[in-house]
């Protein structure tokens, strides 16, 4: 069977082929930005063709360039990419192998590669990928016959390999906010207040006098301000802010910023799964979680170059797929999409949709209206946080019945969110143009066996066997832009739904950790979760309300990924201490340790700061909480130790390892609490209030 991603790009030398210079041409449609991917799929890429890592030419992400396999999301590149680039290399070694048999007068069965070199019988045969290039063509489809190699043969996955773009970003050469072009223009763009606003009026000469030299581009209500340098457009960006006045804005209730308040607003209602339950004499056990919107909080601003020149525009973006960029731009400025060429470049890093793809387009606008002129634009840290789209807020309301035993047969999860993927494919700067018409919401996404597809759905019920289990989502009309945030709804819901495994264990009179593997059947899950309670020490977990708490989760992501299993330790008195983090995860064949466990402790610490920290405060025209200040973020002081450790099931395939530590960390952290205080905290944040709160309640 053709991998999906192959099947979409068939041609073999759009993955692999080989240059002139000695050199292996490899090339995958995932965008790097900070996961560690070019490097993994890089290797699995080199073990399938048996060539030197470092004779890898690995190319730059580009339309035109590079297959397109649409966004890079989902924690799923090594997942689903992977296959496919194993698959055409696979069946490029088969191609070259058939023609070194073809000149040896052998059986291709007797040859070997090693390091791009044929041999026979163990001995050098003079042939190798690069002089029989010129005998077999690789413009032609994959058919998925090649065989992959099996785990025992695998030189290079498995191995940390050195993460390929490190170095440029150590020594300067590989941010797009570094990038410089002959005659560049620095540009900011005045943001209307709110979507439906409209420019009334704006004092242009006091902006001049600000900024003499200043370009104003005015189009409808898109304003910008295009200087020769970055300060100089900084200081027309504010005193246009002073000098603008704006009609139609709207007042956001700062009610919205709570997650009890999405039951308040107009919702499209899907059910799923059993039936609702009818009277029963079991014991039934009711709670309700709370997740608020979140911002991304990516450390730098997004920022986009473009130019518009001779009847092409060409972009550069540091987002989460060129493809889909040009998709965008096209709609947007309606060019033909073979008009617009995207390059991608190194950025601060999207786990999700933040403002990435908002810069490009705000610079794609100027770039159409004054062609010739290369055009940057950098967001500042109030654009990132106030016009980039955020994480939906989630309500969760879970109810179970228990069976004599204590045992969990019945659970409903009944969810409030907003679209989770609502503002792809769609940019801020839309609103502002003369005749704007919001594009129509895309096509209903289904999953493989024809069901529709929900990010609020994701690990909506726990990873074990529940005889009887129903979702009811609620969809909101969102009243804020909100979009994908890493794991969209799934590690909300394995928070809520492991904290009620939790409440459940004692409502039954068990420990949770035996509660849990009372309830889980699949071998490799029960390894993980045993394996966890040994390096955490449970067996010392202490009477409850002392103060000091250790609460573990279990997960496995998706229902069909990695199985994961955290533990906490937590010290609470006024606010909640991390003390220290583990986590065992077997995620199947891990092509690259070190780059997985930096993926999971990349999770696990992002997990502690939504858990604890951070929450965007809506009010005036929309989000209200647009410094550091407003919406504090875990500080390096303020993280644990942490532990990982990776089962390595070879046999088994990849799994993505970038969204499977969040849920279960965030449900170990509230459990460690309730243990520490004998109360339960269930709305996000943990903050000082919230737990004075849960005191207070029980």
């Amino acid at each position: 069977m053709i991998p999906p991603m192959l099947a979409a790009n068939p041609r073999l030398d759009r993955w692999a082929r080989f240059e002139a210079d000695g050199r292996a041409r490899i090339a995958f449609g995932r965008m790097e930005y900070g996961q560690g991917v070019l490097t993994a799929l890089a290797q699995m890429a080199a073990d399938e063709l048996d060539v030197p890592f470092d004779r890898l030419n690995v190319v730059h992400a580009a339309t035109g360039e590079i297959p397109d396999e649409g966004l890079t999301v989902g924690s799923m590149s090594i997942e689903f990419s992977g296959p496919a680039i194993r698959a055409a290399c696979a069946e490029v070694r088969a191609l070259f192998a058939a023609a070194a048999a073809s000149r040896l007068g052998c059986d291709a069965a007797e040859l070997d590669v090693r390091d791009g070199a044929f041999l026979r019988g163990g001995q050098a045969t003079g042939l190798d990928y690069w002089s029989l290039a010129g005998e077999v063509d690789l413009a032609r489809e994959a058919t998925g016959d090649a065989s992959l190699k099996a785990p025992e043969r695998m030189r290079l996955m498995g191995r940390s390999e050195p993460r390929m773009d490190l170095p440029p970003k150590l020594f300067g050469a590989a941010f797009l906010h570094d990038l410089t072009l002959p005659g560049l223009r620095h540009a900011r763009v005045l943001r209307q207040p709110s979507p439906q606003a409209r420019l009334r009026s704006l004092d242009e000469a006091a902006v001049r006098r600000a900024v003499p030299e200043v370009d104003i581009l005015v189009d409808h209500a898109f304003v910008a301000l295009i200087c020769d340098t970055e300060a100089d457009a900084a200081r027309a960006h504010a005193a246009a802010e002073a000098a603008a006045s704006w009609e139609g804005v709207r007042a956001m209730d700062p009610a919205l910023s709570e997650a009890a308040a999405l039951k308040t607003l107009p919702h499209e209602d899907f059910a799923a799964g059993a039936a609702k339950p009818g009277p029963s004499n079991r014991r039934r056990i009711a709670a309700a979680y709370g997740k608020p919107f979140l911002s991304h909080g990516s450390l730098g601003p997004s920022a986009g170059l473009a130019q518009y020149k001779d009847g092409r525009l060409t972009i550069w973006t540091h987002n989460q797929g060129v493809y889909p960029m040009r998709a965008l731009a096209a709609r947007i400025t309606g060019l033909a999409p073979e008009a617009i060429e995207v390059i991608h470049g190194q950025g601060p890093g999207c786990y999700g949709h933040n403002g990435a793809d908002d810069p490009p387009i705000d610079a794609a606008l100027i770039a159409m209206r004054r062609p010739g002129q290369p055009i940057r634009v950098q967001w500042r840290r109030e654009d990132e946080f106030g016009f980039a789209p955020v994480g939906t807020a989630m309500l969760m309301e879970l109810s179970a019945e228990l069976d004599a035993s204590g045992r969990l047969v019945d659970y409903t999860a009944e969810i409030w969110n907003t679209p989770h993927t609502g503002a792809r494919g769609t940019a801020v700067a839309e609103s502002a143009l003369p005749g704007y018409v919001a594009p129509p919401p895309p096509p209903q996404r289904l999953m493989p066996d024809g069901s529709r597809f929900s990010g609020g759905l994701l690990n909506a019920t726990p990873s074990y066997a529940i005889e009887t289990t129903r979702t009811l989502e609620h969809v909101i009309e969102t009243p804020i832009r909100s979009s994908s945030l890493r794991s969209l709804g799934g590690a909300p819901n394995t928070f809520a739904s492991e904290c009620f495994v939790d409440e459940i264990a004692e409502a039954a009179g068990q420990d949770p950790l035996a509660y849990r593997l009372g309830m889980l059947a699949e071998p490799r899950g029960r390894t993980v979760l045993t394996r966890l309670s040994e390096i955490c020490g449970w067996a010392r977990r202490w009477e409850i309300g002392t103060g000091r708490g250790l609460g573990l989760a279990y997960d496995r992501h998706r229902g069909r990924g990695a199985m994961v299993a955290c533990a906490a330790e937590v010290d609470v008195e006024t606010e909640v201490k991390l003390l220290n983090l583990w986590c065992v995860c077997d995620g199947g064949l891990i092509v690259n340790p070190d780059g997985a466990r930096n993926q999971i402790e990349g999770g696990m610490i992002m997990a502690g700061s939504w858990t604890l920290k951070e929450q965007v405060k809506l009010g005036g025209a929309g989000i209200a909480s647009t410094t550091w200040d407003d919406y504090p973020i875990l500080r390096f002081s303020d993280v644990p130790p942490i532990e990982i450790e990776l089962i390595d099931t070879r046999d088994q395939r990849p799994c993505g390892l970038g969204e499977v530590s969040q849920g279960p960390v965030m449900a170990a952290i509230g459990n460690a609490v309730a243990h520490a205080l004998g109360a339960r905290v269930r709305d996000l944040p943990m903050t000082r209030e919230k737990i004075a709160a849960a005191l207070l309640k029980d």
